[in-house]
């Protein structure tokens, strides 16, 4: 593989790959080969390469799959470091003319050939850092005692409010596409103490901002005998432990997206905690038309965010804007035992959590006051009449981490093939 090519220096080696450019210089040709874990200039000389390999390092078009041979060297002027000198060149196929040039495309564009979009070295990039905060994540909670357990995909109820569910038959009975694993966590947390589900989420939400998705994936951990407090340590402690880990292992995946890594290294323990009423007052300060009991839209959550040089924690939000399942404040309940974690640089929330309703009487009354169907949540109040226990957890949107850890301006970039309102092709 071209990223551990540094390790063959002064042998021949073969490689698989794609044209990703070429040029020519007299009885010189350059081509510039990627295999999916980076990219080596192949140099071919008139004379010393069979002719045909030659002609077609000359002929052969962008993205033409090729089997490339020759001797490794040192070259620091070229990219990565390490060239190929090559002694041959074979055909594998013959690509069509490439839609996507250097010239400048539009989204619209981009979008549509998302599924070719993918190979450019941007989106490379993205999708190595994607994969390195997913393994960074799941490294964190396994090393710390966490069981992994996979919730349903399909349920019977909602989980974060019934104005974003996507209804789908099943067998003649209406079911939903998952918000969120949450409500299963906790009865898993029942049995394995520490656990978390990681899988895709849906909701319906007509929006077009540049935030959100139909469907997103979510980390999800959920303890047992966990307080909020206890809440807000652990999900302060993953981002960080993810943010280090993209830091040590994709430097070069962050240089291409131009990330100013500088303001990543800032994000270190303890981030910032307000209050909600303390967010409210900031927002004001700063000239925001907002009053007590107000949510916190995408442009407030910019302007939070932009007023600190690391992840900021709001907590006991009015339980009147939040989820059914949040457990109230013994000394005010009018207030929810919650946070958000919103990302530094104006990215928006990008952790939700709270401490859970652990008493039967008060998850019931919240059921028939949020309207929702008693009869879908029966298992759920289980978990209340056997062995109840205090528990916490929060769900961590990996689209926005990985924008916000890769600086993207948008949350389309951060998964290979967004789902948003109007946009389900490719």
């Amino acid at each position: 593989m071209i990223e551990r090519i540094g390790a063959s220096v002064g042998r021949e080696v073969t490689l698989t790959g794609w044209v990703y450019n070429k040029r020519s210089s007299g009885k010189v040709r350059f081509l510039i080969l990627r295999d999916g874990t980076g990219i080596i200039q192949c140099v071919f000389l008139k004379n010393q390469v069979p002719e045909t390999a030659f002609d077609l390092a000359d002929s052969v078009t962008q993205e033409s799959s090729v089997e490339a041979t020759g001797l490794v060297r040192e070259e620091k002027r070229a990219p990565g470091g390490f060239e190929l000198t090559a002694t041959d060149l074979k055909l594998i196929q013959l690509a069509e003319p490439y839609p996507i040039t250097p010239k400048e495309h539009g989204t619209e564009f981009l979008m549509e050939h998302r599924h070719l979009w993918l190979r450019s070295a941007r989106q490379h990039a993205v999708l190595r850092i994607r994969s390195e905060v997913i393994k960074a994540m799941r490294d964190y909670l396994d090393d710390n005692g966490f069981v992994l357990a996979d919730t349903p995909i399909l349920t019977p109820a909602a989980g974060e409010g019934t104005t974003t569910l996507f209804p789908v038959d099943y067998y003649g009975e209406q079911v939903y596409l998952a918000q969120t694993g949450q409500l299963y966590n906790e009865a898993i947390a029942a049995s394995v103490r520490k656990t978390y589900c990681f899988g895709p989420t849906f909701r319906a939400e007509k929006s077009k901002t540049r935030r959100h998705l139909m469907e997103f994936w979510m980390l999800e951990p959920e303890v047992a005998f966990l307080d909020l407090a206890g809440d807000m340590a652990l999900a302060e402690d993953l981002v960080v432990c993810t943010v280090r880990r993209v830091l040590e292992k994709r430097r070069a995946e962050l240089a291409t997206l131009e990330r100013d890594a500088s303001r990543l290294a800032a994000v270190k323990t303890p981030f910032p905690r307000i209050t909600y009423h303390e967010a409210i007052e900031l927002l004001q300060d700063r000239g925001k038309d907002i009053s007590p009991g107000d949510d916190f839209g995408g442009d407030e959550e910019t302007m939070l965010g932009e007023a600190f040089d690391r992840p900021v924690m709001i907590h006991h939000y009015p339980a009147a804007i939040k989820a059914f399942y949040m457990k109230r404040d013994p000394k005010n309940p009018a207030l929810a035992l919650c946070f958000d974690m919103i990302a530094s640089e104006g990215y928006g929330e990008i952790v939700g959590g709270s401490q859970r309703e652990d008493d039967l009487t008060e998850t019931e009354k919240r059921i028939e006051e949020y309207k929702l169907p008693p009869q879908a949540y029966e298992w759920y109040l289980d978990l209340r009449r056997f062995g109840s226990f205090p528990h916490s957890g929060f769900g961590l949107g990996l689209e926005r981490t990985v924008a916000w850890i890769c600086g993207l301006k948008h949350i389309r970039e951060t998964i290979p093939f967004p789902r948003m309102l109007e946009k389900v092709y490719p």
